[in-house]
């Protein structure tokens, strides 16, 4: 069945508040294949620990199958660095939809913002939902 185009603007709640410790940073990097020392840059790539939150729940509260989902592209855009220390949560939004000889091409953003409210990152992700065949 495909994405309901009624999605496209929809934003979702906010993922739960998750602290940026040395050890998440240190167990991320390490599942990259990467080392992190401690009070070293986090990975730029971390965001996506948020994002894949924020896109399980999108998935999910819409019946979407995971099964059905190819990942197709993911972008990061800083504000400013996350260090260890930060209380981080993604609210994620539904950018776009579109539909390509029976898939649909959704768009997501979420916004990755401190415990001030403040916006540290916009992530962007083109997922590619597999039509039934």
């Amino acid at each position: 069945m495909p994405v309901d185009q009624s999605l496209v603007g929809r934003e979702f709640p906010p993922t739960a508040p998750l602290e940026v410790t040395e050890e998440r940073v240190a167990a991320f990097a390490a599942s990259l294949g990467a080392r992190y020392d401690a009070g070293g840059a986090v990975p730029p790539t971390y965001p996506i620990v948020l994002a894949f939150d924020a896109m399980q729940a999108f998935l999910a509260a819409e019946d979407i199958d995971l099964f059905r989902i190819v990942h197709g592209e993911q972008r990061f855009a800083y504000e400013r660095p996350i260090v260890p220390g930060d209380v981080l949560t993604a609210t994620l939004t539904v950018a776009g939809l579109r539909q390509i000889a029976g898939n649909d091409i959704v768009s997501t953003t979420s916004e990755i913002t401190d415990d001030s409210g403040a916006l540290v990152c916009t992530t962007s992700a083109t997922l590619v939902h597999r039509g039934e065949a």
